[in-house]
């Protein structure tokens, strides 16, 4: 009987490290639960407010998102007579992410801003993990996204080449859970694209995004990310002002859905454009009221309860 004990020990453990959903499943009908704990989520949502997290769609679920960006609430073009930046739409999205398998998701997206469409591959490369062994301390997720201008062109010279309308967007993120309400995030990130302001305004550039999420009851959660982008390799005295994007919200869960209140300075959505393009500042009345919905749809129902897909 003690080697019998010892051998189905030994198994949890191994099957803890490699992965990390399957130790889920036999945690349960194992009584050593104290050596892999596999943690709740770190974020919410696949977003945070304007940038991506470390989450991905669970294997077979579709995730239809709608997002929306007002105008200024207060400055040269806002106050009572826009109705505080209400009657004016700055970006509307909407996209749809896809769980090929629970750590790789695949989406597609279209913005109103440059009639900008936009795909995305996201793959998981590691889990965050608790307990004393095969201990995993952050997260780690690849994102690669490519976007596309489809509009008319404002100028004969504005696409000397129709390469010129793509832009392509490398990031890893990194994230890890604190606490039961704490979650932090870091991203550093390069936009490769060919439309500039000017000269001086580098083709390849370099952000970094930073982002936490506070847990304030069960339903409602706190978010915020900004991205560092002037001063990097972008200069600070361009003859085109430019602002680092800061965005703040409220999460609130409601059985299949997600609603994200958020206010930011950032007038766009997807990071190809928001990154190089904010040119609104909270100092000067530039913050602006937006809004997420995120429904989540499993298309294939799991018969396994343990990998059912869940709202998250």
């Amino acid at each position: 009987m003690l080697k019998i004990s010892t051998l189905l020990g030994f198994a949890v453990l191994i099957s803890g490290n490699v992965y990390a959903q399957s130790a889920d499943s036999l945690l349960k009908t194992m009584t050593d639960t104290t050596k892999i704990k596999v943690l709740n989520p770190t974020f919410k949502s696949t977003r945070i407010v304007l940038s991506q997290s470390t989450e991905t769609q669970k294997k077979h679920d579709l995730d239809m998102r709608i997002r929306h960006h007002f105008g200024d609430i207060g400055g040269e073009f806002g106050s009572a007579h826009t109705l505080y930046g209400l009657d004016v739409a700055s970006d509307l999205f909407i996209g749809f992410d896809y769980g090929i398998t629970d750590r790789l998701t695949v989406s597609i997206g279209r913005s109103k801003h440059n009639e900008l469409y936009n795909g995305f591959l996201k793959y998981k490369l590691l889990e965050q993990e608790g307990g004393n062994s095969g201990n995993i301390p952050l997260n780690i997720t690849l994102l690669a996204q490519m976007g596309w201008i489809a509009r008319e062109p404002f100028t004969t010279t504005e696409f000397e080449t129709y390469a010129n309308r793509f832009s392509y967007f490398l990031q890893p993120i990194f994230s890890r859970k604190i606490t039961q309400r704490l979650s932090l995030q870091v991203a550093p990130s390069v936009l490769l694209r060919k439309n500039t302001t000017e000269a001086r305004d580098p083709e390849s550039l370099f952000s970094i995004g930073f982002a936490g999420r506070l847990k304030l009851t069960k339903r409602l959660s706190f978010v915020a990310d900004y991205t560092w982008v002037n001063g990097i390799n972008r200069p600070t005295d361009l003859f085109q002002k430019f602002y680092n994007p800061l965005g703040l919200g409220l999460e609130i869960e409601t059985g299949g859905h997600v609603f994200s209140l958020n206010f930011m300075n950032a007038e766009f959505i997807s990071e190809n454009s928001f990154i190089p393009d904010t040119k609104k500042s909270w100092k000067h009345g530039g913050v602006r009221f937006g809004f997420t919905i995120s429904r989540n749809f499993t298309l294939f129902k799991s018969k396994d309860k343990d990998l059912q897909s869940k709202i998250y």
